[in-house]
């Protein structure tokens, strides 16, 4: 697969049931990648909601008349994967932990169905804004000049400092408004691997929900989420599965968010 290197963990099999929501993704009308330039959102606002699978099957019920399904190769639900970056003393974790409002994260993400790879740096703003800065990559090698001249103007951390801490992997759902204003992606079957500790956690029925919007357009899934008594709920997928694999980090401020998961896996 391109992209590989010795950092790159995939599953040696991913064993994923079907499904419902496969069948329910059929019912919304298509939108191709070419289609969805013009809903790129690299400087957007982002509101998070954590639910299941159940749920989730309820939500995509009421959505199919306002929404299409990003389809690519024929897949409505795509694999992903994805590397953290972290200081060796967790430097963007600690800026998460401690409440930070301009923040940063740095990852490779592996699309598996178009087979590109991609370093992105993620900076949050104090307004709530998220910017998101990306070039195309084939490995994660941090000693490669383009790369280090990309960091050195993107992120406050230095390239020297950064070792992998995180990996995961997840199917992803992308909606998008008729109106294209606005994007929703939709994570299922999460599992994360921390490349420190060597530790796994699998996240079972627990569904990442994501609205990816500029300004405050109006937005047809929020009423829906309403009903469903959906509520927006933060869940960084590096600092959580962070949280969840090293007993070694402080974890102040994700206690309330860690219980809440549990809540909503009926744990």
């Amino acid at each position: 697969m391109t992209g590989s290197s010795k950092y790159l963990l995939l599953p040696k099999t991913i064993n994923y049931e079907v499904m419902p929501i496969e069948k329910l993704l059929d019912n919304f009308d298509p939108i191709t990648l070419a289609e969805m330039k013009s809903v790129k959102l690299m400087n957007r606002t982002d509101t998070k909601f954590v639910t299941t699978l159940p749920m989730l099957e309820r939500l995509l019920e009421m959505a199919q008349g306002d929404y299409y399904a990003q389809v690519i190769d024929g897949e409505r639900n795509m694999l992903y994967d994805t590397t953290y970056f972290d200081t060796r003393t967790y430097g963007m974790y600690q800026e998460h932990q401690a409440g930070h409002t301009n923040r940063q994260k740095i990852r490779f993400r592996t699309y598996v169905s178009s087979n590109l790879q991609f370093m992105e740096i993620k900076t949050k703003n104090n307004h709530g804004r998220t910017k998101k800065k990306r070039i195309e990559v084939h490995d994660m090698d941090l000693a490669d000049d383009e790369k280090r001249l990309f960091i050195g103007d993107h992120l406050h951390f230095s390239v020297d400092d950064l070792i992998p801490h995180m990996h995961n992997y997840f199917h992803r759902i992308t909606l998008v408004n008729h109106a294209k204003t606005e994007r929703l992606t939709i994570d299922t079957a999460l599992e994360f691997n921390n490349l420190q500790t060597d530790t796994q956690k699998r996240m079972g029925d627990l569904v990442i929900i994501e609205l990816k919007r500029d300004g405050l357009v109006y937005s047809p899934v929020l009423e829906m989420l309403r009903q469903l008594r959906i509520h927006p709920h933060g869940f960084s997928k590096y600092c959580m599965g962070a949280a969840m694999t090293n007993n070694g980090l402080h974890v102040n401020r994700f206690k309330t968010k860690l219980r809440d998961i549990e809540k909503i896996l009926g744990k």
